[in-house]
């Protein structure tokens, strides 16, 4: 990497901190106009975007790049112009008795942090970018982005149109590989966002620490599916393949694995191959599927199945067109089903990250809630079942980043809850009140009144009776 990129980034991160001290405080109409840009952005280059996605991955929907990246997105921007008025109000919080009849107050303000880093991913290049923007806008603080290099013409395209609707001090992009990525996360933001996976997450807070830079961090891991005897099997199974084809399973919460009564798992089989076959008839020449997104990212989950293979594993590949899958370089992938999967096999061991989806089976729902307490803690949790008894033990008994019942994923489209992980999956969340409180300063204001009360609570020498008295009183 040239020192020029570095020096840019700084001097970027320069004018945009001196521009946010010079402006403060900010008006509300200013933040609302920077949400507006950017939703306005989004819709008029939506089709654009879904066009240069599609080129990065090889094949991608423009239909599903319209919903989870364009379509999405603007609707996340929509629902922070409509609260963050309510969000950004100061709140009145409670002082101790007689404080408050003295004329004491206590206030809690919520304020802009400064300049925001956004680390974003490959897997929902523009929704991954904008979605945390429209939260960091809404604080009211400036943005530095850094977009994956493995869909460099999105981060391209990304690049130009925010240089086309703001301002440097306002927005910036930079582009490049692993080593910009890595001076970017060593820059002295004021916080820090980073999305992908919890190998680079851990790298990233390493470089954040040493500027004892606060971090947002989305990872990943594999996010389990129970499924209760009182599932309905077919609507189960349908909604799971949703989830695990759509972007080919290229999604941090797609479900990573089936935890099946052992009565029941060839039920559970088929109604995940009947729903994919359902959804696609064809793969190869089918729009609506997307590719793997690079050769290595084929090739590593092409190794985790003959892994599972080698060490024993039934490999059930869903291919409704009979399909032949060895003639082609287009990177399409079909779910590729695991039966008999043991923990020595990396398709246990690592996030899949891919249409590949191993099934475990127990005898007592005790059984999966005990190994997925021995794991590490999941970004997304999933239970299918109408068990209400069943379905809170579950819940209780477990600990995820969010949970969707009888349904995979959805839990992150819903706006007003917020999204992050718990542990190796994650820390922080953004969505809902909580991501502008994630991107604000929480500054806690006291205004003492005119009377002396250290003196009244004891609290100043020469100490006397009247500090007993304060003792006593507190520790009563």
């Amino acid at each position: 990497m040239a020192d020029d990129d570095t020096s840019r980034m700084e001097t970027v991160m320069r004018k945009q901190r001196a521009a946010h001290h010079q402006m403060r405080p900010e008006p509300m109409a200013l933040r609302k106009d920077r949400i507006e840009r950017a939703i306005r952005l989004l819709k008029e280059h939506g089709e654009d975007l879904c066009k240069v996605m599609s080129a990065d991955f090889g094949s991608r929907s423009p239909h599903q790049s319209m919903i989870t990246d364009i379509a999405g997105t603007v609707n996340f921007g929509k629902y922070c112009l409509k609260n963050m008025d309510k969000w950004a109000r100061a709140e009145k919080r409670h002082v101790q008795f007689p404080l408050g009849l003295l004329g004491a107050k206590a206030e809690l303000r919520y304020e802009p942090k400064g300049v925001i880093g956004i680390l974003s991913p490959w897997n929902f290049p523009v929704n991954l970018s904008f979605g945390p923007l429209m939260q960091v806008f809404a604080a009211g603080n400036r943005a530095m982005i850094k977009p994956s290099e493995f869909t460099e013409k999105t981060s391209l395209l990304t690049r130009e149109l925010i240089e086309e609707y703001f301002t440097e001090d306002e927005c910036a992009v930079f582009t490049g590989g692993p080593e910009v990525a890595h001076a970017f996360s060593m820059l002295p933001f004021d916080h820090l966002v980073f999305t992908g996976s919890t190998a680079t997450g851990r790298k990233v807070m390493e470089a954040a620490a040493k500027n004892l830079v606060p971090v947002t961090l989305e990872l990943g891991g594999k996010s389990p599916v129970f499924m209760g005897e009182s599932a309905d099997f077919i609507k189960a199974g349908e909604r799971i393949a949703l989830g695990k084809m759509m972007n080919a399973g290229q999604i941090c919460l797609a479900p990573d694995y089936l935890y099946v009564p052992e009565s029941r798992q060839d039920d559970a089989i088929h109604g995940v191959w009947q729903g994919t076959a359902n959804m696609y008839p064809t793969l190869l020449e089918n729009e609506d599927y997307a590719s793997v997104v690079t050769d290595r990212h084929f090739d590593r989950l092409q190794d985790i199945v003959a892994d599972a293979r080698s060490k024993g594993a039934e490999v059930i590949e869903v291919n409704p067109g009979n399909e032949d899958f060895s003639s082609t370089n287009a990177r399409k992938m079909p779910l590729t089903i695991l039966k008999n999967v043991t923990d020595d096999m990396k398709a246990m061991q690592e996030e899949i990250f891919g249409p590949i989806l191993p099934v475990k089976t127990y005898s007592r729902i005790d059984e999966a809630i005990d190994y997925v307490n021995e794991h590490d803690r999941p970004l997304g949790l999933y239970y299918f079942g109408q068990d209400t008894g069943e379905r809170e033990k579950v819940l209780t008994k477990t600990i995820s980043g969010g949970v969707t019942v009888n349904d995979v994923i959805f839990h992150v489209s819903m706006d007003d809850l917020p999204f992050g992980g718990v542990g190796p999956s994650g820390m922080g969340s953004y969505h809902g009140v909580e991501g502008f409180r994630e991107f604000s300063h929480a500054r806690s204001v006291y205004t003492q009144p005119k009377i002396d009360v250290a003196k009244l609570g004891g609290f100043k020498p020469p100490y006397g009776p009247a500090t007993e008295k304060a003792i006593k009183t507190m520790m009563k």
